[in-house]
């Protein structure tokens, strides 16, 4: 099995793709909100969600499968509001929540799901993103020429790009909020909150 990517393709590709990745954007926001409120373990979780969903939209556009892109169309319409609907409802548990320890093994125990369902339903919620990389990959790969080991390169490249600068973004915001400390939790939380319960009306409302 050979591939057909040349390792200057390799590098383009990495270098959009983080450039992109740190763009401030809703995946951003969310990732950091988690990570700040829950601690750096939940902005993992939502970043793991984040590259499940682009692999997802990533091997759709690379296989051009536009018949199972239409197929999946309703679907996708399904999954933008149950996932704004999941985040809001997120996003009000957090306004009712009382200041407490936020490092507590139940609180993590409980949320990881959360965390990981969130950064999944950001992206899946977008249904444009297979469009987005029907025409972003063009200007790097020859996608009629594409083979399975290309694509594991690519899905590894996105991994390790878009995966790496969402953890830096979660990291920040953990250090952020270990020196701000624990008296603040009930205004993390309520900003938290605030922001979470936004995402989830921004992603029903937008076209």
């Amino acid at each position: 099995m050979q591939s057909n990517i040349t390792f200057n393709s390799i590098v383009a590709l990495f270098s959009a793709m983080v450039v992109l990745a740190a763009v401030p954007s809703i995946s951003v926001l969310a990732v950091s909100t988690k990570s700040a409120t829950f601690g750096f373990i939940h902005g993992v979780f939502t970043t793991i969600g984040i590259v499940v969903g682009d692999v997802i939209f990533i091997i759709i556009a690379i296989w051009g499968l536009s018949l199972l892109a239409q197929i999946m169309g309703s679907l996708f319409f399904l999954i933008k509001y149950l996932g704004g609907a999941y985040l809001i409802l997120l996003g009000t548990g957090l306004l009712r929540s009382k200041s407490k320890d936020i490092k507590t093994e139940a609180v993590v125990k409980s949320s990881l799901m959360s965390s990981f369902l969130t950064g999944l339903f950001i992206t899946l919620g977008d249904q444009k993103a297979s469009l987005f990389y029907l025409g972003f990959f063009p200007a790097f790969l020859d996608l009629s020429k594409i083979s399975y080991l290309d694509t594991l390169i690519i899905l590894a490249i996105t991994t390790v790009a878009v995966g790496g600068v969402k953890l830096a973004y979660a990291f920040m915001a953990d250090r952020v909020r270990l020196l701000i400390g624990s008296k603040i939790n009930k205004v993390i939380n309520t900003v938290a909150g605030c922001v979470t319960i936004a995402v989830g009306l921004f992603l029903i409302i937008k076209v």
